[in-house]
């Protein structure tokens, strides 16, 4: 809980109009960052961050620093161990002249990673994106200047695949070390070969106490800073998992009842529970007008972060911030909160590799997200706890919960470059298997945003202008093209335009940077590229054969005509998505026997996202044999086997000869056709 620290020193913006510019002394003293002499508000914020519980271990610090190469902080909320510490890190670089690189600090949020990025470039009083910086997906502010820097964490593992030992870098911070993401775990683990590699990195971890004793197992003897919490005052409500929701409201409305001063902050299980609890609140506020002051309840997203600082700033009414786990490590909840009340329930995806499908399970939350929450409320406030901490475990890392095989061709090309192996704290159980099955990954967000209530039917009627009758990858290149289009108007911003067609814009930014990315690709390896011809019938076949080359995997058939698909590979049923073209307009289009999907999701009605049509024959012209040969038994397969041995499909009847000849079913991975030219939509 990193980040929540000091969210008041930006309250205090104004300087002083008769204070002192040169600050404490009458000298001018030079910022060693940029040659340019400190500013009063330097000063001013220098001040109050001496105030902060690190710095009673900054000495500490910084010669276990110097003379280690490894480092572990362990501190709670609000300690300013985010803030601070990567100053110190910078401090140490500059004294020895940046000879072994600079400073990069990463988080597994890239809003924090801003956020953090701005208040610390205030705080050393330099400009942003000069002396500090930050990189996150599709955005970096960063310059050759810049010596302290912010990451996400997945961007400085991108980072590594240009340069394996990150030899740019003389400090790196793993922050928030304890959320265990998969780009952390990874990071956690590869760089434990780098620092025996270079002798002259220094490697920071700033965590919470409950993982500072797996931190020292894995790394060994490494010197420990520890700061101790603020107590935080608990209030044990324990309510039964059914009806926890409503507690969480009617607590909300007793505390506001008792006239005590401050906001509250409620944690829930999932963003729908969020939406409900601010509808009843909001009706509920109206109910009290009168009565009480006004209770406004405010529902924590990106797009509201603009909302929650001009609520916070109200007298007269008291803030209710709803919010789901996303938020513990947000350092902008305002320091007007009082109350926290947890649900200390969660939703979390969790990957099933078996059926290669992601579910969506409600389970409580770990020991440690129970004492990040707690530390909101600390020193002064109240912790509502709704749940019995008996029941209480420390959940698994994200690494063994997701599909891992992305990551496992990752660490292959950092195996190739030069680096060795990476040492996990937790080993997925899969690691090599992934190495040696066909696969593939999602490159790109879904576009497609879910309408709020009353907008359902219009939000349905704009993606029906878009829908194409040969699929939704078909239906997903002309929302694209009509984007760029947009780009192209005079009168409408690209923005706009996404907000009228309920579409993500960050997402399509995203397709259109990547595009790009893969055009550079194309160009660097002078592969030529031939001119779009979306809608022609070989266009048309083209991109249906590339995504069965990737897709091969996620292939089904309907069984009985009423859209209830069954899935060759693990033989489990399911339904087209709603937001599907065929789910949309079925009676139209009608129901294709054959489709080839992105994504399963056990947790949506057993749905397949990203569905088009294929034939049987395409299918079997695609899929490597040995693939096929391992299908289980099934009424599918054996329709496929039937045609397999007929003349309708004579080149893969070729490609089960050419096998069966050379004795080798994997000689047949590969697609009977060739092409030498790239077709980019």
């Amino acid at each position: 809980m990193s980040t929540s620290e000091d969210a008041d020193f930006f309250a205090d913006s104004e300087e002083s109009p008769g204070e002192d510019c040169a600050g404490f002394g009458g000298d001018l003293e030079l910022n060693p960052f940029d040659g340019l002499p400190f500013s009063s508000r330097y000063y001013k914020l220098l001040k109050k961050r001496k105030t902060l519980p690190v710095w009673k271990v900054r000495s500490q610090f910084e010669e276990s620093l110097v003379n280690n190469q490894l480092v572990v902080v362990s501190a709670t909320a609000k300690s300013g161990r985010s803030t601070q510490v990567p100053q110190w890190c910078a401090e140490f670089c500059l004294s020895a002249q940046y000879q072994h690189g600079m400073v990069v600090c990463t988080q597994t949020n890239k809003q924090q990673a801003v956020d953090l990025a701005l208040r610390v470039a205030d705080e050393m009083d330099v400009n942003i994106g000069h002396e500090v910086g930050y990189t996150i997906p599709m955005e970096t502010c960063c310059s050759s200047d810049t010596v302290l820097r912010y990451y996400t964490d997945d961007m400085l593992l991108r980072e590594m695949m240009s340069d394996p030992f990150l030899e740019q870098y003389g400090v790196i911070l793993i922050d928030q070390a304890h959320e265990r993401t998969v780009s952390t775990d990874i990071l956690l683990g590869l760089l434990k070969d780098i620092l025996l590699q270079r002798p002259e990195l220094r490697v920071v971890l700033l965590t919470l106490p409950h993982m500072t004793k797996k931190l020292l197992r894995h790394y060994g003897s490494i010197p420990l800073i520890s700061l101790e919490a603020s107590p935080a005052e608990v209030v044990k409500s324990n309510c039964s998992s059914e009806d926890y929701f409503l507690s969480a409201l009617r607590l909300v409305l007793d505390i506001h009842r008792t006239k005590e001063s401050g906001d509250v902050l409620v944690f829930f299980a999932s963003a729908e529970e969020v939406s409900r609890a601010c509808s009843i609140l909001q009706i509920e506020s109206s109910r009290l007008r009168g009565k009480l002051d006004q209770l406004v309840p405010v529902s924590l997203c990106s797009s509201q972060r603009e909302l929650l600082t001009e609520q916070s700033s109200s007298t007269k009414s008291r803030n209710v911030f709803l919010c789901t786990q996303q938020w513990e490590d947000v350092w902008c909840i305002p320091q007007s909160v009082s109350f926290v009340v947890d649900t200390g329930l969660q939703k979390k995806m969790v990957y099933n590799p078996r059926v290669r499908a992601y579910s969506e399970v409600l389970q409580p939350i770990s020991l440690c997200q129970a004492d990040i929450r707690k530390q909101l409320s600390a020193p002064s406030g109240k912790c509502f706890c709704l749940y019995s901490e008996d029941g209480l475990t420390e959940n698994p890392p994200q690494i063994l919960e997701s599909n891992f095989t992305p990551t496992a061709l990752f660490l292959k090309r950092l195996e190739i470059a030069g680096l060795g192996q990476c040492h996990f704290i937790d080993r997925p159980g899969d690691f090599r298997g992934c190495l040696t099955r066909n696969n593939e990954f999602a490159v790109s967000p879904s576009c497609f945003l879910k309408p709020s209530s009353g907008t359902t039917h219009e939000a349905a009627r704009c993606r029906g202008k878009f829908q194409h009758p040969e699929g939704d990858h078909f239906t997903l290149i002309n929302i694209y093209n009509a984007f760029k289009q947009s780009q192209r108007e005079p009168y409408i911003t690209p923005e706009k335009w996404c907000q009228n067609y309920f579409l993500d814009h960050s997402a399509l930014k995203t397709a259109d940077v990547i595009r790009s990315q893969l055009m550079n690709t194309l160009n660097r390896i002078e592969l030529p590229i031939s001119e779009p011809s979306f809608g022609t019938k070989t266009n048309t076949c083209n991109i249906k054969r590339a995504l069965l080359a990737g897709f091969f995997m996620q292939v089904a058939r309907d069984v009985d005509g009423s859209g209830n698909y069954f899935i060759l590979s693990h033989k489990h049923m399911a339904q087209v998505h709603p937001f599907s073209c065929y789910g949309a307009q079925a009676h139209k289009l009608g129901l294709p026997e054959w489709v080839v999907f992105n994504e399963y999701t056990l947790s949506e009605n057993n749905c397949m996202k990203t569905a088009s049509e294929i034939s049987p024959q395409m299918f079997l012209q695609m899929a490597p044999l040995y693939y096929f040969y391992n299908l289980p038994p099934s009424e599918s397969k054996d329709m496929l086997q039937v045609l397999l041995d007929s003349d309708g499909c004579s080149n893969c009847k070729e490609k089960t000869q050419t096998a069966r000849m050379s004795g080798d079913a994997n000689s047949c991975a590969t697609a009977t056709q060739s092409h030498d030219r790239c077709a980019i939509q």
